[in-house]
């Protein structure tokens, strides 16, 4: 290995369950581990079947050896844990070298000492891992999102293990610890990068002060290679951490754009090198782009242009992060262009960066959250603030992302869902939503701060579906008309009577069942395990009697269509109450949820295995750019579109069955949503808008009997 290189440690390593004072035992460079089980890196525990109930801590051992031919005086050493779940112990040849807490951070470790000291032998690496189950749900003391509670993983799971690779780097006497980047400005004449960074000399720099000369490069549009700028700066370094502000300005810069407003999108390589004496010491490299976000009164423009996001919530991609593959993340994103969404929020967790670098080059926006969800111990806030800082370092470079979220509904409560609430847990779910406390007011406010401090660039939202409360305006909103209260057509009719709360809607949606169906035991119908698709596969039964009860139908194929129809039904419906506010206040929404990360029967339009539910289809056409729509319930004919242009003399068309009630010839205008007419949908069962223009060919809206009957229903008489 020279300056520069690394030993990837990925493969198998040796694992046994914590017992006894084994855990003190383990960590000797000598320990026989021959007869313990073979665990792959990255990876999680729970994937071997001798692990498979553990909750750990779980013990690992790794040998390895280093080539030290020709090594370059000066050269450090570092040991790099790029995610593990959750604590960690490491020991290095016997040595203790620290402790670690947080899953999608890396940590770095300097082990230039420990390796030199046995040049030519076999290194030993331990490594005992914990991720302790969450007794107490209301107040969590490991943040680690969806992951420890969520109700659509299998609560039974636990996701402990070294699930990112472990690496063995090599640098010169000085390590760029430290890399954050974010664009500032992106207009036409002048894209600005803020770079924040972290240099380290070691403790014992020789000489005192290290003069060091840092440059900075900037090529693209990527994968190109054209120089857009080369900057230096001289350095003088003390000992220990020396952190460093640099901004970076490029002339007429190459810009990002979100799919929907222009292609292509441009993406630009940065590369930060630190030379010594006229070598190179450590390089750092990213991709990123010059893109601009601003969000006023929850209404976003991208480098200037306003734009409606329409999205979906996005869990993992495998409720086994770690194996899912690079083609299974960037089929993620690529099916969420398909569908017509603008972003996808990757809901209370830290996901793989195959997923970011897939966003980045679709053009496919990203809310990120900070992994928090629901309820948090006091205790908390002190390792909290690091991580959310340390996610920003992490993300930051990615333009796709457009916004920072610190927590997912900070609701200290623990009701399983779907289960009837008692009065008990009723007040204390109000409780928890409308007055002070301490995960709201002061958890979520730190968070917040931390990181706009460290991004001002993006938006914050201090908090998830939190509603206007004392001291609090309140932030955007989730609403479950149709499934967990009221009616499927329940949600226009809340938005008209509170404004307010239509300003962004980050949750909506229903159960279904999904096409790979064979987890449910289709067979034993009716007498499926019920309680435990509910235990283990999120299934809802008691809300499906409501809605659309198993005892209606004969066949498992015919609920499972019924669950799917109910789905889909409500999602166009309910996109299309959203886009007739599009700024009027409504900013954007985020429907939930996009696929499912292991087999349930959840709100997901892709089930574990990607086989398209019929809600797919439904959020695809409902979001699509240029769309006639009918509001069924009065009959008022709107026309809504994201293109950057109007359109002229288009043509739309409704009938109701083989009735045409109404044609209309005019001019679409750019990105806005007009009226066109009222209409008399009495009686009417069947109902079809289209528009026709050269640009966008025929575009068919049709109405379910679904819809229909649940506005008819709704009507007073």
């Amino acid at each position: 290995m020279r300056a520069g290189n690394e030993l990837d440690l990925s493969g198998p390593w040796r694992a046994e369950q914590s017992a006894g004072d084994l855990h003190q035992r383990f960590v000797e460079a000598g320990f026989d581990d021959a007869d313990w089980a073979t665990l792959t890196v990255p990876g999680h525990w729970r994937s071997h079947e001798a692990f498979a109930d553990s909750d750990g801590p779980v013990l690992y051992r790794r040998r390895f050896e280093l080539d030290d031919d020709g090594a370059v005086p000066g050269t450090r050493r570092f040991l790099v844990l790029d995610g593990v779940f959750y604590f960690a112990d490491v020991w290095l040849d016997s040595r203790y070298l620290a402790a670690t807490e947080g899953y999608f951070s890396p940590q770095t470790l300097e082990v230039t000492d420990v390796l030199a000291a046995r040049p030519d032998d076999e290194h030993a690496l331990a490594i005992e891992v914990a991720c302790p189950r969450q007794t107490d749900r209301t107040a969590k003391r490991i943040i680690t999102g969806v992951f420890s509670h969520w109700d659509n993983l299998d609560p039974a799971w636990n996701p402990g293990g070294i699930w990112r690779p472990v690496r063995v780097v090599e640098t010169g006497p000085v390590r760029l610890a430290r890399l954050s980047c974010v664009c500032t400005e992106a207009t036409e004449e002048r894209g600005r990068l803020r770079l924040d960074l972290t240099l380290d000399p070691g403790p014992d720099p020789e000489p005192a002060p290290l003069p060091a000369v840092l440059t900075a490069r900037v090529t693209g549009p990527a994968p190109g290679d054209t120089l857009l700028l080369e900057a230096t700066r001289d350095m003088s370094l003390a000992a220990g951490d020396n952190h460093l502000a640099w901004t970076l300005d490029v002339d007429a810069p190459p810009r990002w754009w979100p799919w929907r407003l222009r292609e292509p999108s441009h993406l630009v390589d940065l590369e930060v090198t630190v030379e010594v004496g006229g070598a190179p010491s450590d390089t750092r490299r990213l991709r990123t782009a010059f893109r601009e976000v601003r969000m006023r009164r929850w209404q976003l423009s991208v480098n200037g242009e306003r734009m409606f996001p329409m999205g979906s919530n996005q869990g993992p991609t495998r409720m086994a992060l770690a194996e899912a593959t690079p083609d299974e993340l960037r089929r993620d994103v690529q099916l969420a262009v398909d569908a017509n969404l603008d972003f996808l929020r990757v809901h209370a967790h830290v996901t793989r960066p195959e997923l970011y670098d897939a966003a980045d080059e679709a053009g496919l926006l990203v809310w990120q959250d900070f992994p928090l969800q629901w309820g948090y111990a006091r205790g908390l806030r002190k390792q909290a603030v690091p991580q959310a800082r340390a996610m920003v370092d992490l993300l930051g470079h990615h333009p796709s992302i457009f916004v920072w979220c610190a927590h997912n509904e900070p609701l200290a409560i623990d009701i399983q869902p779907g289960e009837d609430m008692d009065a008990g847990a009723m007040a204390r779910a109000a409780a928890s939503m409308f007055l002070p406390t301490w995960n709201k007011d002061i958890l979520d406010r730190s968070l917040a701060r931390t990181l706009h401090r460290a991004d001002p660039s993006r938006p914050v939202d201090l908090h998830s579906g939190v509603f206007p409360r004392l001291g609090g305006g309140g932030t955007d909103t989730h609403f479950y008309f149709g499934w967990y209260h009221g009616r499927m057509d329940g949600l226009a009719p809340a938005l008209r009577t509170i404004p307010r709360l239509a300003r962004f809607v980050t949750e909506f949606g229903a159960q279904a069942v999904p096409e790979t169906a064979e987890f449910m035991e289709p067979e034993r119908w009716p007498d499926l395990d019920w309680d435990r698709l509910f235990e283990h596969h999120a299934c809802q039964r008691r809300i499906f009697d409501r809605v659309v009860p198993p005892g209606d139908y004969a066949t498992f194929d015919e609920w499972s269509a019924a669950t799917q129809e109910y789905q889909a039904a409500l999602i166009h419906l309910q996109v299309e109450d959203l886009r007739r506010l599009k700024y009027e206040p409504t900013g954007g929404f985020c429907h939930f949820c996009f696929a499912d990360g292991h087999p349930a029967v959840t709100w997901s339009v892709l089930d574990h295995a990607r086989a398209e539910k019929r809600g797919y289809a439904a959020l695809r056409d409902a979001c699509r750019s240029v769309l006639a729509m009918v509001e069924p319930r009065e009959g008022v004919v709107h026309v809504a579109s994201e293109l950057r242009h109007g359109l002229e003399d288009a043509v739309i068309d409704v009938h109701a069955g083989s009735r045409r009630v109404g044609k209309w010839t005019g001019y679409v205008p750019a990105n806005a949503v007009a009226h066109v007419a009222d209409i008399d949908l009495d009686g009417t069962d069947e109902l079809v808008a289209t528009l026709t223009h050269p640009e966008v060919g025929s575009v068919e809206n049709r109405y379910s009997p679904l819809i229909m009957e649940a506005v008819r229903r709704s009507r007073p008489g």
